[in-house]
């Protein structure tokens, strides 16, 4: 990606910011005229006080436009550096929030190849390091042009043959830096991932250290960190010197220019071919002919290290947008000829328009169908031509081995992900043709490991409604199961519980998520393997307490453990993302298929 393409598509997010952007260089350019318009007053006040004797009165005019130059320039300067840091702020605010609000929206599922500790290394820093590109690099960019040109122009109505002089300098000091910035270029990508690498790799190690400390890992790891420190703050060293190469080379090179515009200018004046007031003028303006170059060549760093947090952010919302999008909904609003239930009543089904409210289709239980839904994961096959029905207010177990697709069944259900083939259907209207955020406020998921958020119990507890009355989230505990131990803990329902709720044992992690589900009170409810990994004990609290939560729910089980699959009304079996058998419990183990044998294995006993 080109930088003007980069740059156009960073700045397409906040037009705003782009319009501010486009100010502070307006100013950045007032600024530079008014420098140049100084050297002209300037010469032609030299000339006339101390060549053709003018008195100070008659210069006072003169005097009178440098000083209102002076007081313009300092305006214009102040307005460049407000405007551009009002770009800055405004840029990143924008992006942090679309990178926020597109990375919740496309779901836990597009980000599953991610790193925490990059993505979280691009919101902070890599959006931060977009304040210098903004209101440094890309005013000095523009300014590197439209300046170099005005005072080109000048130069060339002034004196000519100083023009050709410029005209020769000027590109070599950009084949200069051209050539030196390439350098500069890959040394900050690399500083960049580094970085991004580091952030990551620092989290993982934070949050697997009772691993790491069980095998004797900690100091390996920490040792890892020491090493890729050094190499990344070499590789920072590096970046600086490139930079002060930059620099100096361009500094040498305008010197040099400088002097030989110098000694033909002088060497014309005593020949007497140049006035003393243009010539005068043309020797000032000659090093602000290459200001706006030297100024771009210091500033040549921050653009390169904001070029590589924008091809990161850009690449991530693009990730983001593109696994929001929804392809079921593009046929959303066509009649339904493939309507499973048209072919049972002998009439044309119209599908539900877009954004239809779930809480009106939800309004009495329906059926929800499976009806050759295909999923894959990249190149993995996760369900085929997977058709089921789950009746309205039954308990559905979905059992299998692992990566059978039950978990993507979940995610499916959730709008985590949409089907690549065929359509799920609640009653007639296709589940694509629901609003996600709508659709999900009528669900309830317990997942196999629920993520607590540092805070209270009570602010974990009122995700689930935010509104709820301490009474209301008590009632829910108790229902649940968790009322005993939260009131037991030292602050009762006001207790820290740490990231993770790392203060909790896994039992009572899982009964907390059943709460949520219990203040939700919605008419569907998924649980994700909610006893996998609990002792006999707490597993039978929690399926207590689930058999209480399904009353009058249609509920979706993922069961590991025969307990839970016994408890559904039906049971479905699935096997590399197939339905290959489905019924009732005892019917199914009668049968002896791929139940008995599923059974039998997760028993250890030969039915």
């Amino acid at each position: 990606m080109s930088g003007a393409t980069l740059t156009a598509r960073l700045l397409a997010h906040d037009s705003a910011a782009r319009r501010l952007l486009v100010w502070a260089t307006g100013a950045g350019f007032v600024a530079g005229a008014m420098l140049v318009m100084q050297a002209w007053l300037i010469s032609l006040i030299v000339d006339g006080v101390f060549l053709r004797g003018q008195t100070p009165g008659q210069v006072t005019p003169l005097l009178g436009m440098l000083a209102a130059s002076l007081l313009v320039r300092s305006i214009a300067l102040y307005a460049e550096t407000v405007l551009g840091q009002r770009a800055a702020n405004g840029l990143k605010q924008t992006l942090r929030q679309r990178l926020t609000s597109r990375l919740i929206q496309a779901g836990p599922l597009p980000l599953r190849d991610e790193r925490a500790g990059e993505l979280v290394n691009t919101i902070s820093e890599g959006v931060e390091a977009l304040d210098a590109f903004v209101t440094q690099f890309l005013p000095a960019q523009a300014l590197a042009i439209l300046l170099t040109l005005c005072v080109l122009l000048v130069v060339l109505i002034l004196d000519p043959w100083t023009t050709l002089v410029l005209l020769f300098a000027a590109p070599m000091l950009l084949l200069m830096m051209a050539l030196i910035g390439g350098r500069a270029k890959s040394l900050t990508e690399r500083r960049f991932l580094e970085l991004s690498w580091m952030s990551a790799f620092f989290l993982d190690m934070l949050q697997g250290l009772p691993t790491l400390k069980l095998f004797g890992r900690s100091q390996e790891q920490a040792a890892t960190i020491q090493r890729v420190s050094a190499h990344y703050g070499k590789t920072t060293m590096e970046v600086l010197a490139t930079a002060f190469q930059t620099s100096l080379v361009m500094e040498w090179a305008a010197t040099a220019a400088t002097a030989l515009v110098a000694l033909e200018v002088s060497y014309r004046l005593m020949a007497g071919q140049l006035a003393f007031a243009p010539a005068l003028a043309v020797l000032l303006l000659t090093p602000e002919f290459f200001l706006p170059l030297r100024t771009l060549a210091i500033r040549y760093h921050a653009g390169t290290t904001g070029k590589a947090a924008a091809q990161r952010i850009l690449k991530l919302l693009d990730v983001a947008h593109a696994s929001s999008l929804t392809p079921g909904r593009q046929d959303a609003g066509t009649c339904a000829d493939d309507d499973p239930h048209s072919a049972l009543t002998g009439r044309r089904t119209v599908a539900a328009p877009l954004r239809q409210h779930a809480a009106d289709i939800l309004q009495s239980p329906l059926a929800i169908r499976f009806d050759h839904v295909a999923f894959a994961y990249g190149n993995r096959p996760a369900l085929r031509d997977c058709t089921f029905t789950i009746a309205p207010g039954s308990r559905v177990a979905l059992v299998g081995a692992t990566g059978a697709g039950k978990s993507t069944i979940a995610n499916l259900l959730l709008r985590f992900a949409e089907p690549q083939q065929g359509a799920i259907w609640i009653g007639a209207t296709r589940l694509s043709a629901l609003e996600p955020a709508q659709w999900r406020q009528q669900v309830a998921w317990v997942p196999q490991h629920p993520h607590l958020f540092q805070g209270t119990v009570l602010d974990n507890l009122r995700l689930a409604r935010p509104a709820a009355s301490l009474a209301e989230v008590s009632a829910a505990a108790e229902a649940a199961g968790a009322h005993a131990f939260i009131s037991a803990l030292p602050q009762g329902y006001s207790t820290p519980i740490g990231e993770q709720g790392v203060r909790l044992s896994g039992g009572q992690r899982q009964r907390l998520a059943l709460t949520r589900a219990f203040l939700k009170d919605a008419p569907l409810l998924i649980l994700d393997e909610a006893t996998a990994h609990l002792d006999a004990e707490n597993a039978a609290l929690i399926r207590d307490a689930v058999v209480r939560l399904s009353a009058g729910r249609t509920v979706v089980i993922i069961a590991h453990r025969l307990e839970l699959a016994a408890m559904a009304d039906q049971v479905i079996v699935l096997e590399q993302g197939c339905v290959v058998e489905s019924g009732a419990h005892a019917d199914l183990l009668i049968r002896n298929g791929h139940y008995r044998r599923l059974a039998a294995s997760l028993a250890g006993v030969a039915w």
